[in-house]
Formats: structure tokens, C-alpha cells, sequence
């Protein structure tokens, strides 16, 4: 071990030690904490994939003290109000995606740049979305970071499949993509019930009103649990269309439920599209 590593162990065995529950008490040193903090961000990117590299897979090793510095990193950097030091502690976690380091390492520098990413990180984070272990933390972070995720899920979209393309699709109506409209409305037939409820409540949480037509005849058509789900996805949109002033428009779902919802198990259905009607006055 060399000088340079082994100084950068001693300040990350600073952190502290969980309890046997894995909690910290309220009474840690903070202030030896933070300066063990500030001390390894001092040294750039290779201390910050020092400390990456001491952790590993679960059950390979003792990195809880790793982990809670990369953490403490992630938070320090976002409370600085020169934006660099953030930027830079971000792309060194994701150059460190998509390599061969374990899939649970990966997860977890993906939940760290769900706390600290930006913009800078979202390419990094999209070429995740493929992959099965790590498409949903990825989907969770470029959800948070927001800046340029909406073009991640959309270009994924059509190289992702099984579980992957389900949660793209959950997240395009998450970020509300609208030029996805066109593939969501396709997947509305998809021959998958669970592909087919997240695309329709993709786009009525869109809000996009040429689908009213493709959501309301797939609630008709369901059966069970998809036409309870879909037949909320129409309610959302409407609800939606109604905010964005095109009353008519949501005017036409409210109706349709109103007056096709006999069923007395779909009563709550009347009920919620009688409400919106009044809203719509």
C-alpha cells in the first residue's frame, strides 16, 4: 500500500461505526467527519475512485465505512454553491458504470448520483436502461435529475425489452415525454397486460390529448384489474386535459365514463366523472 492510499484509508476510517441494528447514533463527531470529507474530495478523482474501490459485493468484504463516505461525498458536494466540485464527483461515479465492476457496486454509485448527478451524468445513466439489473436505479436517478432524461427513455425505448421496456415506458410518462406519444399508443395493444396498463398510464400522465380515443376504447375493452387501471388512466387524463384548459375535450371522457359505467362495482367510476364534470362548468 502506498502513501497516497493508505492516507486516504485512514481518512475514510474516520466515518463511523453502525450500531448492530446498522444505525448511527445522533452523537457522531460531524465536525471530524466533515473534514475527513473535505480532505478526500481535496484530492480529485483519484481519491473519489479510491474509495469506490473499496467497495464490494455484498458478503465480500467489510465496506460499510466506504459507503457511508462516498454518501457524506454526494451530500458535501451538493451543498457547495460553486457547481464544479458536484460535476466532478458525478462524472467520476459514472465513468464508473457499465464496466466490470460488480452489478451492486453500480447500483449504488447510481443511487449516489440520484442525490448529486445532473445533466452531465444522464448519457452514462441511459445506457443503463438495457440493462436488467440496473435499468431501474438508472430509471429512478435520470427521473430525479429530470435535465435530459426525457430523451434517455425515449432513445432506449426501442432497444429495451421484458422488464427494461416496462419501466421506460413507466418513466416516459413519468418525465411526460410527449414525443414517446406515438410509441406508448402502440403499446397499448401489446399482447403483455402489465406493458399495456403502463402505457396508458403513461399517456394520460402525459396529458396527450390525441390518445383519448386509444385509452378510452382500451378501458372499454378490458376486463378485471386492467379495466379498473385503465379506466384510471382515462380519469387522469382528463383530469390533465381539464388543468390545461381543454375542458371539451376532457369533457368527452367524463361523459363517456358517466354513461357507460353501469356496473354497480364501477359506481366509484359515475361518481368520480359526475365530480369532474362539475369541475369542467
Amino acid at each position: 500500500m502506498n502513501e497516497q492510499t493508505s492516507a486516504l484509508v485512514a481518512l475514510v476510517n474516520k466515518m463511523p461505526d453502525p450500531d448492530q441494528r446498522g444505525m448511527y447514533c445522533a452523537d457522531i463527531d460531524k465536525e471530524k467527519i466533515e473534514g475527513a470529507i473535505a480532505k478526500i474530495l481535496k484530492g480529485g478523482r483519484d481519491n473519489i475512485i479510491g474509495v469506490i474501490d473499496m467497495l464490494v459485493e455484498p458478503g465480500k468484504g467489510d465496506d460499510v465505512k466506504a459507503h457511508y463516505a462516498l454518501h457524506c461525498m454526494a451530500l458535501h458536494v451538493c451543498k457547495l454553491k460553486n457547481d464544479r466540485p458536484r460535476r466532478r464527483f458525478s462524472r467520476t461515479l459514472a465513468s464508473q458504470l457499465g464496466g466490470d465492476r460488480p452489478k451492486e457496486v453500480q447500483k449504488y454509485l447510481v443511487r449516489e448520483l440520484q442525490i448529486a448527478g445532473g445533466k452531465e451524468v444522464v448519457k452514462a445513466l441511459g445506457a443503463l436502461l438495457v440493462d436488467e439489473e440496473l435499468c431501474e436505479p438508472a430509471a429512478q436517478a435520470l427521473a430525479a435529475i429530470g435535465d435530459g432524461a426525457a430523451e434517455q427513455f425515449h432513445s432506449a425505448l426501442s432497444k429495451a425489452s421484458g422488464k427494461c421496456r416496462l419501466t421506460i415506458m413507466q418513466n416516459l410518462g413519468v418525465v411526460r415525454d410527449v414525443k414517446s406519444a406515438d410509441a406508448l399508443k402502440k403499446a397499448v395493444s401489446d399482447e403483455d397486460g402489465a406493458v399495456r396498463i403502463a402505457a396508458v398510464w403513461a399517456l394520460a400522465n402525459i396529458g396527450d390529448a390525441d390518445s383519448a380515443n386509444v385509452l378510452v376504447r382500451a378501458a372499454d375493452q378490458a376486463e378485471g384489474w386492467e379495466r379498473t387501471q385503465t379506466t384510471k388512466a382515462c380519469l387522469l387524463l382528463a383530469e390533465k386535459l381539464r388543468a390545461a384548459g381543454r375542458k371539451s375535450e376532457a369533457v368527452r371522457i367524463y361523459r363517456h365514463l358517466r354513461d357507460t359505467r353501469s356496473d354497480p362495482a364501477e359506481r366509484y367510476v359515475r361518481d368520480a366523472a359526475k365530480i369532474g364534470l362539475a369541475a369542467s362548468d
